[in-house]
């Protein structure tokens, strides 16, 4: 079997797992189909004697093109869940950590159904990209690393920071941009009017407010527990605060002057927040289609 005889091979082995990957970070059949042809295309023009491990050079220029396109759509704003409507999704074994336990491997597969594509719509291009690969496809961090241009701990922190926001915003509980709006509104005042009890009642008991490694250099108090402690972080303060619609979901904005400090994403569940990520890495700001909304 000649060498070129050999990469398609490979790939015709790899195909389903390629659609699967595909699929599931850009929830749109077409779109991963495409996404397929084009590796294969890329393949058929590479030097099959510069790829060393097939699977891995497949894996990566997948997930590379997928991160594109996931970047381009953020100015199309595409609804790509009415496209999906009807669609049977495929669940293949391969797509979960050979290691999960039975009870894991039955909670992934009930996992990649339509709702959480709806979840994973929430998602920036890298978080998703890092975390599907990571989490439902058991991709090392060093291997995502270079594909989304970050470090390894970076890589790890935003795969972790959208396992919590996927973990936060389970269907049943997730609520619309429209009621989001009011509550973050509610929250806003209540932190700039100093209302320790309003502030008490918009949060979870468990709630979790975690800043990432800008944010705590920026005067952020580090990780706060409980709604207590998140509270009294928030009290008097979020003058600065204001809703915004980012990457299609309404949070906060802390936009001193004219300046973008840090966002705020906060993960509501049943009317209130269970969490507060505080971003402020300037990479990690680059990638936000965001909009300051008004009022």
């Amino acid at each position: 079997m000649t060498e070129k005889n050999l990469l398609t091979h490979e790939f015709e082995a790899n195909r389903g797992r390629l659609e699967t990957v595909a699929y599931r970070m850009l929830g749109s059949r077409s779109e991963a189909e495409d996404a397929v042809q084009e590796v294969w295309l890329r393949l058929n023009r590479a030097d099959a004697e510069s790829i060393g491990n097939i699977g891995g050079w497949l894996t990566t220029v997948i997930a590379r093109l997928c991160l594109d396109i996931l970047r381009a759509r953020k100015s199309r704003r595409e609804d790509s869940l009415d496209r999906m409507a009807g669609e049977e999704i495929p669940v293949e074994p391969s797509v979960v950590a050979m290691d999960a336990s039975p009870e894991e491997q039955i909670a992934m597969a009930d996992s990649v159904g339509l709702a959480m594509l709806a979840v994973l719509e929430t998602l920036g291009p890298a978080e998703r990209v890092a975390f599907v690969l990571h989490d439902m496809f058991a991709v090392p961090f060093e291997e995502i690393a270079p594909v989304i241009g970050r470090s390894h701990d970076a890589t790890r922190q935003l795969a972790s920071r959208a396992r919590r926001r996927v973990q936060g915003a389970r269907p049943n509980g997730m609520v619309d941009n429209a009621r989001r709006r009011e509550i973050i509104g509610a929250f806003i005042a209540a932190s700039r009017g100093g209302d320790f009890s309003a502030l008490l009642s918009l949060l979870a008991p468990d709630v979790v407010f975690t800043p990432d490694e800008t944010a705590t250099r920026l005067g952020q108090q580090g990780e706060a527990r409980g709604a207590a402690a998140v509270a009294a972080l928030f009290n008097g303060r979020a003058q600065a605060a204001r809703p915004a619609l980012i990457d299609g979901t309404v949070d906060i904005a802390v936009v001193p002057g004219e300046r973008l400090l840090l966002v705020l994403r906060l993960r509501i569940v049943d009317g209130r927040i269970t969490g507060i990520d505080a971003v402020a890495g300037p990479e990690q700001l680059a990638e936000l289609d965001l909009e300051i909304l008004e009022g």
